[in-house]
């Protein structure tokens, strides 16, 4: 039996979607279809305005170039995490400052606190695995009087919120709540990636989030990103193509990172019964390996709910106690020479070649590296068969247990 790590849910309400796109809309770049998930994903995260792009790293250039940050502005993002997080930032021609996680593997909010400059400009912690960092925190060491009276805001903008940004890395966590309440509530903007393996896809794709002020404020910076998504094209194609719409003009220098709707046909397929059907399909899978691993001495199971943070189930980071990487290594080639895929979800910033030679040392992230050391992501997605975990299961369970016999 041949299990792969991760499968896109592509079935016959997914390909009705994309026929509506092929033969009823007619439109296969950014249109009614990209224009209807938006709205999706703004009821599901309880926000004002959804901006969807072509992935989530184009979402975080976008955001960072309407913010207008310089060259010197510092973002703090954690050690451990996918490198795209930080390549944004770098890739901004910003300073990417690192802290380490926590053992649920969320940022360090005591880090965050110690690493604040004058120059901080934004926190982007990562809901890694779906679970949301610890928001409310990090909010009210922002608020704090010692971070406003420290913050030099250099816009109009930033004058405003008078304080630096929580950005959220949601590309894990979308559907995740805190509290009861969709987790994208508790940040400024949330960026969620829809690539081929995430909860829900577009097979390649992302999208910005947010509810700032109230809706004419929020509307006016969601025009203003949709403009800078088209190169500051005032106009998307779908507009221009009106009777007698077709002028435009281009006010600013933008990008071109606009999601295309026969990507989005995909996403608004899945996330119409996201709730409903495919996210609890996700937590049962979770319930099912806390099941079995829960008796395990060796076994250190992932978090799926902290201290009122729920996750959206999308990795499962299971850990196996006392191991280091060549015992957790062998057990994943055993694993993969059975037709089991698996994975491991991250390699930390500081052991990557490039992090390293830009002066990132990995003991400095002990935290990092103790949850990377003994990580094994194991399968979850829609469409999963309970015969498939069991065989996970007692396979992972076999493969362990010789190695501790050893």
């Amino acid at each position: 039996m041949k299990i792969p790590f991760s499968l896109p849910l592509i079935d016959s309400l997914v390909e009705k979607e994309i026929h509506s796109t092929l033969h009823e809309t007619g439109w296969l770049t950014s249109g009614p279809k990209t224009k209807e998930l938006e709205e999706k994903i703004s009821e599901l995260s309880d926000t004002n305005f959804t901006v969807c792009v072509n992935s989530w790293t184009s979402g975080a250039l976008l955001l960072f170039k309407w913010l207008k940050l310089e060259p010197g502005d510092e973002i703090i993002v954690p050690s451990y995490t996918y490198a795209a997080t930080a390549l944004a930032v770098i890739n901004s021609g910003l300073k990417c400052v690192y802290v380490d996680v926590k053992d649920d593997f969320t940022m360090d909010m005591d880090q965050v606190a110690q690493k604040i400059t004058n120059k901080t400009k934004a926190i982007m912690p990562v809901d890694l695995g779906g679970l949301p960092a610890d928001y409310s925190k990090l909010l009210s060491l922002l608020d704090s009087e010692s971070v406003r009276s420290l913050f030099h805001p250099k816009t109009d903008f930033q004058k405003v919120i008078g304080r630096p940004l929580i950005i959220a890395d949601a590309a894990h966590s979308i559907g995740a709540k805190i509290n009861g309440r969709p987790a994208s509530r508790f940040a400024d903007f949330s960026i969620f990636s829809f690539h081929s393996v995430k909860n829900i896809t577009t097979g390649e794709g992302g999208a910005i989030t947010f509810k700032l002020f109230d809706e004419g404020k929020d509307f006016q910076i969601y025009r203003e990103l949709k403009v800078l998504s088209l190169n500051g094209q005032t106009k998307t194609a779908f507009e221009k193509n009106q009777p007698g719409a077709w002028r435009y003009d281009i006010v600013d220098n933008g990008l071109k990172v606009n999601m295309p709707d026969i990507n989005a046909a995909i996403g608004l397929s899945q996330i119409k019964r996201y709730e409903k059907d495919l996210l609890p399909e996700r937590e049962r899978i979770f319930e099912f390996y806390n099941s079995v691993f829960q008796g395990k001495e060796w076994a250190i199971l992932p978090p799926m709910e902290v201290f009122g943070r729920k996750s959206s189930f999308h990795i499962y980071l299971l850990r196996i106690k006392g191991f280091n990487e060549e015992k957790r290594d062998r057990v994943i080639t055993a694993l993969g020479e059975k037709g089991i895929g698996v994975n491991v979800h991250y390699i930390p910033l500081p052991l990557l070649t490039y992090f390293k030679n830009s002066g990132l040392n990995i003991s400095e992230f002990p935290v990092s590296y103790k949850l990377f050391e003994n990580e094994i992501s194991l399968p979850v997605y829609n469409g999963l068969s309970q015969e498939s975990l069991k065989v996970i299961c007692e396979n992972l369970s076999d493969e362990v247990e010789k190695l501790i016999r050893k």
